[in-house]
């Protein structure tokens, strides 16, 4: 672990940076930046503001901004407060936005004035950024004393529950700081890099677009929410903004590379979030110097495993946990399974936790005491995910737990279809889901997306399926749909998929 990490909060590191290059650009939007000392001034005061309203240690502060130069100044001072930011993306429906209001109770939410009239009827007391208490002379420009320590709260992430109902994850500084630590040393980013932040604030991705470069003394250059969502926008920013760094999930890098993006030099390149397909790594392999592939959980601390790509290697890989955080494969008993057998991935280490917002029962079930650890009070958190070590040592995704089906009683891996699906040759994705659109009559479908120009039919696809699978796993319906609908975090959403 890397000296002085341990011991400081993200916000203090950045700190620590203004005061070393107080003149150097840290934030880029737009053709506009702001240079360390600008924004540790405008988050200091924004700080002492959310002080006088009570904000401090473990106290929940809404965040509902744009993407612009005020969202990196916004997050620190909450962070200077004491507080622990609740990041609610303006682009979510009302009723969505009312959903984490509510649950989460936030006493403070800090916003922009042309959002006001598009946020849904809350509680919490309000600050506008460009609010008049920016002119307010009495404000200090210096950093607050708020007693924050590594064991109070940085942020809480919503994430998306199996029920349906969106559940709250507590992430302290201390898991939080680590997290950034780790990736740093992985991916040696220093003073020197751009990073193109492209993740919504709704995840927890961003805090490391936001937070790893500006801890480090480097340049985050944030993309408007409008260029988030064409291949044509975010390579052309790239090429604009000098990224050095970029972080997506693997549907935004194929939506650059369908844009006909050819590569950046010297481009460091992460897909995580979703798994990184063989086709994918292959086809962004070319386009720069590296490409890592990251698995992780919101309550494993942003990112668990990694593993560098290389050419021609299979399967893709998630690799091996990253420093200071451990992996267990266990069996139904919880018990470790055998090098090469499929297991369940439970996390452990620094980067686990605290639990899931006002859910004990929840929580109880998810984060479990590690029996392997040798430590009193440590715990291990159930991701319901699945993989295998390799001979080599690094892990392979499986997929979910909870993708795996039965289906007139045998047992299916949905992820298993849709890799046969996406060998042949038109076929650019593939989702297959186990539907129950009537009460007992539960079947497979398959939703694809089509390379441009195919003239592939459904009927087709089935027939190439009955050649590959055993009866029992060729989906009953092939759905084609000219792309997916997306979560918030830009993952495919499953649950708003269309019935055959």
């Amino acid at each position: 672990m890397t000296r002085g990490v341990k011991q400081l909060c993200v916000h203090q590191l950045v700190s620590e940076q203004a005061r070393r290059t107080p003149q150097a650009v840290a934030v880029w939007f737009d053709g506009h930046s702001l240079t360390y000392a600008q924004v540790e001034t405008r988050a200091n005061r924004l700080a002492h503001h959310l002080r006088r309203l009570g904000v401090g240690p473990d106290v929940l502060v809404g965040l509902c901004i744009e993407r612009s130069l005020d969202l990196p100044v916004a997050l620190l001072g909450i962070l200077k407060a004491g507080g622990a930011y609740v990041p609610l993306d303006p682009s979510f429906p009302q009723q969505r936005l009312a959903f984490l209001l509510e649950d989460s109770q936030a006493p403070v939410l800090v916003t922009q004035s042309h959002l006001l009239a598009g946020l849904p009827p809350h509680r919490a007391s309000v600050v506008v950024l460009d609010g008049a208490w920016r002119k307010d002379p009495d404000l200090p420009e210096h950093e607050p004393d708020s007693g924050v320590d590594l064991h109070h709260l940085a942020y809480v992430i919503y994430t998306s529950g199996s029920t349906g109902t969106p559940k709250g994850v507590l992430l302290e500084h201390g898991s939080a700081s680590n997290g950034l630590s780790r990736m740093r040393d992985l991916l040696g980013i220093s003073g020197g890099d751009v990073v193109l932040a492209v993740c919504s604030i709704a995840v927890d991705l961003a805090w490391l677009d936001l937070c790893l470069p500006l801890s480090v003394g480097g340049q985050v250059a944030v993309l408007s929410g409008e260029d988030i969502m064409f291949g044509r926008q975010i390579a052309h920013r790239l090429a604009e903004a000098g990224a050095t760094f970029m972080e997506a999930t693997p549907v935004t890098w194929r939506l650059l590379l369908d844009a006909g993006w050819e590569g950046s030099e010297g481009l460091q390149m992460l897909s995580s979030g979703e798994a990184l397909t063989e086709d994918l790594a292959e086809r962004l392999l070319s386009r720069g110097a590296r490409l890592w592939n990251g698995y992780g959980a919101s309550e494993g601390g942003i990112m668990t495993t990694m593993h560098e790509v290389r050419p021609g290697e299979r399967p893709v890989r998630i690799g091996r946990p990253i420093a200071s955080l451990g992996v267990y494969l266990l069996d139904e008993e919880q018990s470790a399974v055998e090098k090469g057998e499929e297991g369940e991935i439970y996390v452990s280490g620094v980067g686990v936790a605290r639990g899931y917002l006002n859910r004990p029962e929840l929580t109880a079930e998810r984060f479990l005491p590690d029996p392997f650890a040798g430590l009193p009070g440590a715990t291990m958190y159930r991701t319901g995910d699945l993989a295998r070590c390799l001979p080599d040592g690094t892990l392979e995704y499986l997929g979910r737990a909870d993708h795996q089906v039965k289906i007139r009683g045998f047992r299916v891996e949905l992820g298993e279809i849709e890799a046969n699906l996406l060998q042949y040759p038109d076929v650019a994705q593939a989702v297959v889901v186990a539907r129950e659109d009537d009460p007992g009559d539960r079947r497979l479908v398959a939703y694809v997306v089509l390379e441009e120009g195919s003239t592939a039919r459904p009927l087709d696809l089935r027939r190439y399926l009955k050649d590959t699978l055993p009866p029992y796993m060729v989906p009953t319906a092939v759905v084609m749909l000219p792309e997916f609908p997306l979560t918030p975090s830009r993952k495919v959403d499953r649950l708003a998929l269309p019935p055959p």
